[in-house]
């Protein structure tokens, strides 16, 4: 026992100096080789994101060339390229044109709005007047987006707010000769292209001002100081100076305002006229009618685009400004 006790007693302290080694082997080898140490953390939300996004958004896809019967309302194994097909129909190719007009035009809003109040933010606001703003500009994204679109349906009603301020003003016949117009007019501004635009660009303003703010603060103001110095005129200095440097931010602002309204279905459903767009396409196709291979293939349609325009963006060094 006394022999066994001493060979006990000289084997224990070598199993911490064994754990020691062991943690300062780790922990040199994850100092030493940074990739994969980043590819450890990354390991665990990059497997969430790959198996439960891409792996339900790669299911979604592959039906796509599947085949709708419509006799029986059921979707078959059998593999076609009809759904790509029809949607150069031309009732599925408005539809696209729609949604890539409106996307357009509240990127261009957005763009007119944003800069002006990201400049002012940037260059003019103090510290109290910037933090300010910056609460202003973030409030609404803290309110519930359904809650904001059912808002702006109260607004737009011809009982509602902005017609009592147009008639007060005495700029309701104004507002009539532009609902009078083919294309963004309609028979009251809740049911015209030209509301659903003012809704959507009030949803998404706040993605593209801060982007735009951030870039502005990034150009020296020296460089704004040493134009003027030159003689250059204000508008010079803004087309030479400004807002080249500031575009990046400007494009990394339209990556989100562009993506997140041609994704949208909810306020063309709740504001403006009859006509589908892409995202109202296809939660007609997948929850109403079942035609779930021609809701896949739609769903190409805005990743195309969307895919082509973040290349696009990348080349102007956007991903730079965000």
């Amino acid at each position: 026992m006394t022999e066994a006790s001493a060979m006990a007693s000289t084997a224990l302290p070598a199993l911490p100096t064994l754990n020691h080694n062991w943690r300062n082997s780790l922990s040199t080898l994850l100092y030493q080789r940074r990739t994969l140490t980043l590819f450890l953390l990354l390991l665990p939300p990059l497997l969430w994101f790959g198996v439960v996004y891409i792996g339900s958004l790669f299911t979604l896809l592959s039906q796509s060339i599947f085949t709708f019967d419509e006799m029986a309302m059921s979707v078959s194994a059998e593999l076609t390229t009809d759904n790509f097909v029809s949607l150069l129909n031309p009732a599925n190719y408005d539809i696209v044109l729609r949604t890539l007009g409106m996307a357009v035009a509240v990127t261009l809003g957005t763009v007119a709005i944003g800069f002006p109040v990201a400049y002012y933010m940037a260059h003019y606001a103090g510290p109290r007047e910037k933090g300010f703003f910056f609460v202003g500009v973030m409030l609404p994204m803290w309110a519930s987006y359904i809650v904001k679109a059912y808002a702006w349906t109260v607004l737009l009603a011809q009982g509602g707010v902005i017609y009592w301020v147009l008639r007060q003003l005495g700029l309701l016949p104004v507002l009539e000769a532009v609902l009078r117009l083919p294309v963004i007019g309609g028979d009251t501004l809740a049911t015209s292209n030209l509301g659903r635009f003012l809704v959507l660009t009030y949803i998404w303003l706040p993605f593209m001002i801060l982007p735009i703010q951030a870039a502005i603060e990034r150009v020296p103001a020296n460089l704004l100081l040493a134009s003027a110095d030159l003689g250059a005129h204000p508008f010079k200095t803004f087309t030479s100076v400004l807002w080249p440097l500031a575009f990046p931010g400007v494009v990394a602002g339209s990556i989100f305002t562009f993506s997140l309204t041609l994704g949208d279905y909810i306020i063309p459903q709740l504001v403006g006229p009859s006509g589908l767009y892409i995202g109202n396409m296809v939660y007609t196709l997948q929850g109403t009618i079942g035609n779930i291979p021609m809701a896949a293939a739609f769903t190409c349609v805005p990743i195309v685009l969307i895919t082509l325009y973040l290349a696009l963006a990348r080349r102007l060094g956007a991903f730079n400004a965000l």
